[in-house]
């Protein structure tokens, strides 16, 4: 097989979908790899460690015209002239994107999502790391947010003897939202999760030893919430569907001017009412006195890590799809609920229930 690998376009999108060890594995297996030239620049990867791996360097069409072609984030715009019938294996987040999801029926390509691959357990081995990392940039960014210079309550986080630190409340207790109450809790703040899952409270209360509020999440408890809060961090998510929205506009209206907001979930539509997708370069949307941060790659920001904690359980899966997708997918089943598009249909069910399919 041919696996290919453009650079990412996405605005500061700084992750790449290989590193010089995935080439090797692959290249020992008797594959060849195309890398587009400066796809690992972001992540501190040159594209001399990828030649001295094995890989051949080319441009872009070169990449995408491979048998497999392996990316971080969705195709943008100006890359939809590029699909074709091969196999596509990236984070696509179709919920929010049907036109997207017509553009790779319509080209015939056979495309799994990282966010899709699911085990029997319901846990999501590709979207784990990435959540892990978004979790605690989110408070990180939070935090920088709150300071006066960014328009924030001029709030430090971990406050100071005699003055207590920021209150924070985090919306949802999986992967994303227990790492956000870490680092909250490990910078000093005052943290709430909400979530609707008593056993993930219960966790977390095990593990804080009480040192985290837990509160089930109804309507009413979120309002009390997030009225109360310095920083709101949302990561609330439903795979293959648009997040739920659980912060509404008159919750905003009604905070305390320089309150923050990070939407962990705007990949999948947002679960702030409010929430428009932004970049690394303007990060923050300003809401009835209130700032939204709804950067929808915020991996990015840590290339080089975020590459290196993707790629690290994408491999196995990469390497099984070089063998063939259909052996691939045959044989795993969590890699089979990967697949979002195949032969010009959307076959993910949650997927297309959610694009009315």
């Amino acid at each position: 097989m041919l696996v290919g690998v453009p650079t990412e376009t996405k605005n500061s999108e700084t992750r790449v979908a290989l590193t010089p060890a995935g080439v090797r594995a692959l290249v020992e297996r008797g594959h060849r790899v195309v890398i587009e030239e400066g796809a690992g620049r972001g992540s501190a990867i040159a594209d001399e460690d990828y030649a001295a791996a094995g890989a051949t360097l080319a441009g872009a069409a070169e990449a995408w015209a491979a048998d497999v072609v392996l990316k971080v984030k969705e195709p943008q715009p100006h890359e939809y002239a590029l699909l074709r019938d091969n196999v596509l294996f990236t984070f696509l987040h179709l919920a929010a994107n049907p036109a997207l999801a017509d553009l790779l029926c319509a080209a015939g390509t056979t495309a799994l999502s990282y966010d899709t691959v699911q085990l029997e357990d319901g846990s999501l081995p590709l979207l784990t790391p990435m959540s892990e990392v978004a979790g605690r940039l989110s408070v990180l960014a939070g935090a920088h947010h709150l300071l006066n210079p960014q328009g924030g309550r001029g709030v430090l986080l971990p406050g100071v003897p005699g003055v207590p630190g920021a209150r924070v409340t985090v919306l949802g207790a999986g992967v994303a939202g227990s790492n956000a109450v870490a680092q909250a809790v490990a910078m000093g703040a005052e943290v709430t999760a909400v979530d609707l899952a008593v056993g993930r409270l219960r966790a977390l209360d095990d593990r804080y030893a009480g040192r985290v509020r837990t509160v089930v999440s109804t309507p009413h408890e979120v309002e009390e919430e997030v009225l109360g809060s310095d920083l709101v961090i949302g990561a609330v998510l439903v795979p293959g569907r648009p997040a739920p929205k659980v912060v509404t506009h008159a919750m905003v209206r009604d905070m305390r001017r320089g309150s923050v907001l990070v939407d962990i979930a705007i990949d999948q539509g947002g679960c702030f009412e409010d929430s428009r997708p932004t970049t690394h370069d303007n990060p923050v949307l300003e809401v009835e006195g209130s700032l939204l941060y709804c950067v929808a790659n915020m991996p990015a920001a840590v290339g080089a890590t975020a590459t290196r904690a993707l790629t690290n359980v994408t491999l196995p899966y990469v390497v099984r799809l070089a063998g063939g997708v259909d052996d691939a997918v045959a044989s795993d089943p969590a890699l089979a609920r990967g697949i979002n598009v195949r032969a010009g249909s959307v076959v993910h069910p949650a997927v297309a229930q959610a694009l009315g399919r």
